[in-house]
């Protein structure tokens, strides 16, 4: 199985939304938001870091891959 990576653009994406929502979630206050607003920052902050997105992946898998 080939995993693919994504490129910049989208990196830097995953990597601005995470921060936006990290944001967020320090306004509210940390001890105050649901544990559940931790996945995306941390999911986004992966694809950020390594260019692997496990989303992506698991769409292309279920899916098919899109021309």
């Amino acid at each position: 199985m080939k995993i693919d990576k994504i490129n910049s653009p989208m990196r830097f994406f995953f990597l601005v939304a995470a921060a936006v929502i990290l944001t967020g979630i320090w306004l509210t206050g940390f001890e105050v938001v649901h544990w559940l607003l931790y996945i995306p920052v941390i999911f986004f902050s992966f694809a950020a870091a390594t260019g692997f997105c496990p989303g992506m992946h698991l769409s292309k898998m279920l899916f098919g891959k899109h021309s």
